[in-house]
């Protein structure tokens, strides 16, 4: 699907889509609940979908109506021989599995798209081997087998707060105590924030005793729950960017109160707008494209903390180099910052790349409601926000699909 934006100015309310952090989480945990769990406002991004269909393949028997999922339990007690789980193009998805197939499978197979499967497993791989479990990357499929055992987990917290969830979801089930240990500073906190707050209203008890140390006790219980996703901060930044840019959006339906670390756009906004700020996104990578947008808009940025841009659904880095080269402005990319120069928009005069990346597509379509653009296969906004041209039209942003 490709999409012509027109020059438009977005005004009006709205309301962000259920967040896809807290949605995986909430049906993992209500998956791995002894009983009937149901949870409202859930979603239909591709993601979600992806987290529910292997929750099934793992036991789960799950019945979606409307926004509401209903959640009967996984038999945990009972091991299967093998299972096969495609993770479509959700790092989430693969990353929060992998332990839980230790759990509860002798051999999985997970499966994916490309660029899903070269993402990095090394932190499971370096401590799964160390317990004498199997888990190979043939860049088709990743295999595992063996069973979880509970201990001491050594592990890296730099590379992705994805290992660290994952971890917590599967030993909390297992017959002893374990304790997860980074050896490298934590980022991406806030998801890692999210997760506990969700295990706890499952009734499962994670006890940070440091910033570098988690105690796990075993043989805890998941307890079946009803509970509603909120709103996602992270889809709301792209809203709240049109403001930017002379629109008048009021972004409703967000609780201020949220673990979701992506709510800092919000000050980061405040910082683009007052100047040429240097802004650290350590502990929400995902903001990165956006910001870099915003920045384009407005009087440029330096942005740190950027190394994991280059293992998400794509090089977000360079992707917004290439795009926004398109528009006449040429930002850096370093190993670990983003300089975003004061410039002029010009308006492409080549179709922009979406890069099959839903963070890329919607901060494009940002950048083109003040000059005009093409986006080709914008049709990969429905990882996270399917609505995301709908709802940019109610607001009155003008396009056409071509």
């Amino acid at each position: 699907m490709n999409v012509e934006i027109f020059p438009s100015v977005a005004k009006g309310k709205i309301h962000p889509p259920p967040s896809k952090s807290c949605a995986h989480r909430l049906l993992i945990c209500a998956a791995l609940s002894d009983g009937v769990s149901k949870i409202s406002n859930i979603g239909s991004n591709d993601d979600i979908l992806a987290t529910i269909d292997c929750l099934k393949n793992l036991g789960a028997d799950i019945d979606i109506n409307g926004d509401v999922v209903t959640v009967k339990g996984i038999n945990i007690s009972k091991k299967s021989k093998t299972l096969q789980l495609n993770c479509n193009e959700s790092g989430s998805t693969l990353r929060f599995f992998i332990p839980l197939s230790l759990l509860l499978s002798e051999e999985t197979v997970f499966y994916g798209s490309d660029r899903l499967l070269s993402r990095p497993q090394s932190v499971y791989e370096a401590i799964f081997n160390e317990q004498g479990c199997f888990i190979e990357n043939d860049g088709k499929q990743l295999k595992t087998a063996g069973e979880l055992k509970y201990g001491v987990f050594k592990m890296r917290g730099d590379v992705s707060s994805q290992f660290l969830t994952g971890l917590l979801f599967a030993l909390p089930l297992l017959n002893g105590d374990s304790e997860i240990v980074l050896t490298t500073p934590l980022e991406s906190a806030p998801y890692v924030d999210i997760t506990i707050d969700v295990l706890s209203k499952f009734g499962v008890s994670v006890e940070r005793k440091s910033e570098s140390s988690f105690f796990i006790k075993g043989n805890q219980k998941y307890l079946p729950q009803s509970l509603s996703v909120e709103c996602d901060w992270s889809n709301a930044a792209f809203l709240d960017a049109f403001n930017l840019s002379g629109g008048n959006v009021a972004v409703e339906g967000l609780d201020y109160e949220s673990c979701q670390g992506d709510k800092a756009y919000k000050g980061f906004y405040e910082k683009i707008k007052s100047g040429c700020p240097e802004i650290d996104i350590s502990d929400c990578p995902d903001l990165g494209p956006v910001l870099i947008a915003v920045s384009a808009i407005c009087n440029g940025a330096v942005i740190k903390g950027t190394k994991r841009l280059k293992i998400k659904e794509s090089d977000r880095g360079e992707a917004m180099r290439q795009e926004l080269k398109k528009f006449g402005v040429d930002i850096t990319v370093n190993e670990d910052s983003i300089v975003i120069p004061k410039a002029k928009l010009l308006t492409p005069t080549e179709n922009l790349c979406c890069h099959n990346d839903h963070r890329i597509a919607m901060s494009l379509a940002v950048l083109c409601s003040v000059v005009g653009g093409v986006l080709e296969n914008a049709q990969c906004v429905k990882k996270s926000y399917p609505e995301f041209f709908d709802d940019i039209k109610t607001l009155g942003i003008q396009y056409k699909i071509i």
